[in-house]
């Protein structure tokens, strides 16, 4: 339980300093950098704390993670250099007025800490747990995990090659991965997370970190990550075809349209 209690102590400090930081840089989608960046931390720490010396298991989910974790905090940094905040933040800063800090840190920041801790669970009980000796469920996890990897880190570099291009501007991205699924980057992040989880029911208790898995697919699928660039895409010309030619999250071959 002190393992436990101490990350999320150590995970409330590192999302009250990147508040702090959202309000000098005065734009909260800094949020979003510090969403991968935790699952760093969460990692690493709960490696460090643990009570016995880490199993193989513990390092390479702690590899993972750190891989995941930092790729996604560049590409999101990266992307945000030079232009305006996210319309997501911008929207709520004026939806919000004269509460806009205390909901920012209330809704924004500490919420986004308790989700990521519930997110990175499985992290935490493999790192924590010593568990059995490698096995074909850690082979079978491995290599979910690495699809999801391939889906989500090409789908972004191949949004964000479309979208320097000149002669792409305007238009809808339907090529690449981006014709199997309307949401590779995001399908990959899902799958990603049941990978490692597949890999935490090697050790006690894993079986009970599927909170974690289904708390991101929930997340993407329903709250955060889907519905919202779905509703931005509506609005483009090409999208009614798109939709109707392309599987909304799972990979698939593109339907014909008649």
């Amino acid at each position: 339980m002190i393992f436990f209690l101490t990350l999320l102590v150590l995970l409330w400090v590192y999302m009250t300093v990147w508040f702090v930081i959202s309000l000098w840089k005065k734009r909260n989608d800094v949020a979003d950098v510090a969403w991968g960046l935790g699952f760093v931390l969460m990692a690493w720490a709960s490696m460090v704390l643990a009570p016995d010396n880490p199993s193989v298991r513990a390092l390479l989910v702690t590899g993972l993670v750190s891989v995941w974790g930092m790729r996604l905090a560049w590409h999101i940094g990266k992307r945000h250099i030079g232009k305006p905040e996210d319309f997501r933040y911008a929207t709520w800063r004026q939806t919000w007025g004269k509460w806009f800090v205390l909901r920012s840190y209330g809704q924004i920041y500490l919420l986004q800490g308790f989700l990521l801790f519930l997110v990175v669970s499985p992290v935490l009980v493999i790192n924590h747990m010593p568990g059995n000796p490698w096995s074909l469920l850690d082979g079978v996890g491995l290599f979910v995990w690495c699809l999801g990897f391939f889906f989500e880190a090409v789908g972004d570099a191949q949004l964000a090659s479309f979208i320097r291009s000149p002669e792409n501007k305007g238009k809808l991205m339907q090529g690449g991965l981006w014709s199997l699924t309307r949401h590779p980057n995001y399908f990959g992040e899902v799958t990603q997370w049941w990978g490692i989880w597949i890999m935490a029911l090697s050790v006690p208790f894993g079986a009970f970190a599927i909170v974690g898995p289904v708390v991101i697919t929930l997340l993407i699928l329903k709250v955060s990550g889907v519905p919202l660039l779905e509703k931005k895409m509506a609005e483009h010309p090409d999208f009614a075809r798109y939709r109707a030619r392309t599987n909304m999250f799972f990979p698939g071959l593109p339907k014909k349209i008649v």
